[in-house]
């Protein structure tokens, strides 16, 4: 299976900046389905970055993420060739993670 995770990171002197898409229904347990049924939550829970082991971004979700979230952020005290480790966890006990060399 393809991962849901897309990243994009790219560093430029002693910042690198971080571009991520994941693909995930986040549903909020409050919409219906054709039939008028509540399609149950389905949404990510956390979401984790971290070069060379050390986390530099970590995000607590909740319903209020819309589908496919899009995530952009910078850091510093990486270089060019570092690893980038992301991963999500939702709140039915799914998971994906990837990682990335900073280019």
């Amino acid at each position: 299976m393809a991962s849901s995770i897309r990243v994009r990171a790219t560093s430029n002197g002693d910042i690198t900046e971080v571009q991520t898409l994941i693909q995930h229904p986040m549903d909020t347990g409050l919409v219906k389905d054709p039939k008028g049924e509540l399609i149950p939550a389905h949404y990510i829970q956390e979401v984790k970055f971290a070069c060379n082991g050390k986390d530099v971004f970590v995000a607590n979700w909740g319903t209020a993420i819309s589908k496919d979230p899009y995530i952009k952020f910078s850091f510093r005290g990486a270089k060019k060739g570092d690893d980038l480790a992301i991963s999500w966890t939702d709140n039915k006990g799914g998971s994906d993670q990837t990682t990335a060399k900073i280019a």
